[in-house]
């Protein structure tokens, strides 16, 4: 419980920086009003534990928003860390094909040439670079970096700035969006 010195401080902050501050929340928050109250809170509160450190090298209200900066990252990778798995598969392109039970609607069939002979096809390198054209930019990166440049997944978070998990979707996508691809375009073809 903070000093009644300690309180009068802090509501001189509130009174001097909060609406300041919490315009700033607001428009880094994308409007949401409820949850730029609740960051101006948190880095009050913060500022408040954090006063001893605070030390003066700065003006009062820079030291605020740099501590407000900080918790809206915060906030925002701990949303992305959150995100439901039924959000995800809500967007994934892919969701059509899998039942709620997870397995596939209808099982993919197996392609019959050998990865040998398609790489030395020149029509099918073609029809491969069209459908990895196709794909978003992220999932067509982390995919060339993976599959064909063979890079570690640490390196390729790393240099693409992802989580492992990101990594994980991204590659699930670009792998279903080619074979469906490839698919159509170039398996689903009558040999002749």
């Amino acid at each position: 419980m903070p000093k009644r010195d300690d309180q009068a401080m802090v509501a001189s902050w509130l009174e001097d920086h909060g609406d300041y501050l919490f315009r700033f929340a607001l428009s880094r928050l994308g409007g949401d009003t409820e949850q730029a109250r609740d960051m101006v809170q948190e880095t009050l509160l913060a500022a408040w534990k954090g006063w001893e450190g605070f030390g003066g090298r700065s003006a009062l209200r820079t030291w605020l928003v740099g501590i407000l900066k900080h918790k809206i990252t915060d906030h925002i990778r701990q949303q992305i860390r959150n995100r439901q798995l039924h959000e995800d598969v809500e967007r994934d392109p892919t969701s059509d094909w899998f039942g709620a039970d997870g397995h596939w609607q209808e099982a993919p069939k197996a392609w019959r040439a050998s990865p040998e002979s398609l790489f030395e096809s020149t029509d099918f390198q073609r029809v491969l670079q069209r459908c990895l054209d196709a794909l978003p930019a992220l999932q067509r990166e982390v995919f060339v970096l993976r599959e064909m440049g063979g890079e570690d997944s640490g390196s390729i978070c790393k240099s693409c700035d992802i989580t492992a998990t990101h990594l994980h979707v991204l590659m699930h996508r670009a792998r279903m969006a080619l074979r469906s691809c490839l698919d159509f375009n170039w398996f689903g073809r009558k040999a002749g």
